[in-house]
């Protein structure tokens, strides 16, 4: 048996019922750890089965709630190797991805790999060239070589579940100059702490802003990670992958009437990664 989850707040389920209706055409249901909201009414998703705090019984949960429960971005980082452990002990793999994501076409064969490997990630696929735009090559050294907003484990993860659930516990924080960046920068040592771990290279998964000047087929687009970034450049009337965003905006409105799909605002979380970037562009130049 297999299965796919996310987490999310209240307030942002119009991205996870969207998420739960890309899956549904490829007859994949959707797990959802709702972190808040408590008493709140849920759409009745037929594609959508809801876990709440109190129904995390694996070892750790307790002292991640506890530690991080006045910081929901924080909460839901450090609670994905927690969902990925409960799941593992009922379902033999297990695929968790952000709820800003959407499916294209089938992600069946990410299953499949999971039957040889014990834990999939998708890389950033940063540009990396060190003559030009050097910005972003860094940026795979600060921020991480793969994308939290994806991971699928199989039964045989669990070790490797529980030293991220560690990990998450003993910090989430961005800090360049420690090597940390939340719940992600720590991945980039799974493959090489543990066995059979695959690094998806298949370029339509995990498709976003960031990877965007690889060339795909519409039928080779399997999912795009539509955070602010990605919305923002697919907006741009030229862009290639325009019409992804177009598609992703049409069905969201079933959920989100206002059409708002990237923030207007600025939050404390974007005020941090700000400062956090001015940060390490100074000490380019110490």
């Amino acid at each position: 048996m297999s299965v796919i989850c996310t987490i999310s707040t209240y307030n942002h389920l119009y991205k996870t019922y969207t998420l739960a209706d890309s899956l549904a055409r490829f007859e994949h249901r959707l797990i959802v750890l709702l972190v808040d909201g408590k008493g709140q009414q849920t759409y009745d998703h037929q594609n959508i089965t809801f876990l709440r705090l109190k129904d995390l019984t694996v070892n750790g949960s307790k002292d991640i709630i506890n530690k991080y429960s006045k910081n929901q971005n924080k909460l839901r980082w450090a609670l994905k190797s927690i969902l990925l452990l409960q799941l593992s002990e009922s379902y033999n793999q297990v695929i968790y991805v952000d709820n800003d994501i959407f499916f294209f076409n089938a992600p069946q064969f990410l299953f499949d790999e999971l039957t040889k490997s014990n834990i999939l990630l998708t890389p950033h696929f940063y540009p990396s060239s060190p003559k030009e735009n050097q910005t972003w090559l860094e940026a795979n050294f600060r921020i991480g070589l793969y994308n939290a907003g994806f991971i699928g484990i199989n039964k045989n993860a669990k070790t490797a579940l529980e030293w991220w659930r560690d990990c998450c516990l003993y910090e989430l924080k961005k800090s360049y100059w420690r090597g940390l960046f939340d719940d992600q920068k720590f991945l980039d040592l799974l493959p090489i702490l543990f066995d059979n771990v695959k690094i998806i290279k298949h370029r339509g998964c995990n498709l976003a802003g960031w990877n965007d000047y690889t060339e795909l087929g519409d039928n080779e687009v399997i999912f795009i990670h539509f955070n602010n970034y990605t919305i923002k450049k697919f907006a741009n009337n030229s862009h290639k992958f325009r019409h992804f965003l177009e598609c992703y905006k049409k069905a969201i409105l079933k959920y989100n009437s206002s059409g708002v799909i990237a923030k207007n605002v600025i939050t404390i979380l974007d005020l941090q990664n700000i400062v956090y970037f001015l940060r390490w562009k100074l000490s380019r130049f110490l």
